[in-house]
């Protein structure tokens, strides 16, 4: 990378991307931000479009750096194609020899015994966009980039799960064993900055980015309701058909932590009364 004013290419401009931005420049490099739609200081580029790709390619300073940091905008498996397997491509053939990042997802995992799961751990999701996210992954090995498997985000104005704790709508699945996965958005921002910024150091391949204490659903419930002084939420069945998959798993920071990051947030109970001030 140039010792002066590093230039990023930031592909997703949305919750994360934003944040992301945010540190990037405070640490004065020089963005380039990307959406699909434009505004927001962002330029306009449907990424698994590869004529818009290489249009971008054209008309910018050469980027010290790549992240891909877009969403699928909650579509399914022709998204995901779309976004990731093809905007990866894109991205590694009009920037070659650029470090790239790829934001994946712990989704990948799909252990459901409640194990321990590191980057060595077997990735085997049993959903078509878990698949795909797992090619593109390859993708950017292949490229000499950085895979960053990201726990489910939350952060100011954003927590799903306490959204649904706080309107009542929340339910403890089957005995509430099942470990939840998380990492705040700064925290996520924060390792993609440390991982682009140590690439020339000799760090690649995958890394998974979550907080420090995966918690079972039961005990992120009991914590919620002594902080807030509401009751438990009923028991209900399990839902298979959620998003990420139903999985049961606690995923390891360790190997990211051994690089030199540390979470702001390591614990979502301790963060949880100041998002609910923000929802």
């Amino acid at each position: 990378m140039s010792k002066e004013s590093p230039h990023l290419l930031l592909c997703g401009h949305g919750y994360l991307g934003q944040a992301v931005a945010r540190i990037f420049r405070a640490r004065r490099w020089r963005i380039t931000c990307l959406s699909l739609t434009g505004g927001k200081d962002s330029l306009a580029c449907d990424l698994g479009d590869t004529a818009a790709v290489a249009q971008i390619g054209a008309g910018i300073n050469p980027p010290d750096a790549v992240l891909h940091c877009a969403a699928s905008g909650h579509g399914g498996s022709d998204a995901y194609r779309h976004v990731y397997l093809s905007g990866m491509r894109n991205l590694c053939d009009i920037f070659p020899g650029i470090p790239l990042l790829f934001t994946s997802s712990t989704s990948v995992y799909a252990q459901t015994d409640g194990s321990l799961v590191t980057e060595g751990s077997p990735a085997e999701p049993d959903r078509e966009t878990g698949r795909i996210l797992l090619a593109s992954e390859r993708i950017t090995l292949d490229a000499g980039g950085i895979v960053a498997r990201l726990a489910g985000i939350y952060g100011p104005g954003r927590s799903v799960l306490l959204r649904k704790f706080l309107d009542g709508t929340a339910t403890i699945e089957d005995d509430g064993s099942r470990f939840i996965n998380q990492v705040h958005r700064d925290d996520a921002a924060t390792a993609m900055y440390h991982l682009l910024a140590s690439h020339g150091r000799g760090i690649s391949g995958i890394f998974n980015v979550s907080d420090s204490e995966p918690i079972s659903q039961a005990d992120c419930y009991a914590g919620l309701a002594a902080i807030f002084d509401m009751p438990l939420p009923p028991a209900a069945p399990r839902d298979p058909q959620r998003k990420r998959g139903w999985t049961h798993k606690r995923v390891s920071n360790a190997k990211l932590i051994s690089t030199g990051w540390a979470p702001d947030y390591p614990r979502f109970l301790d963060i949880a009364k100041d998002i609910a001030e923000t929802l």
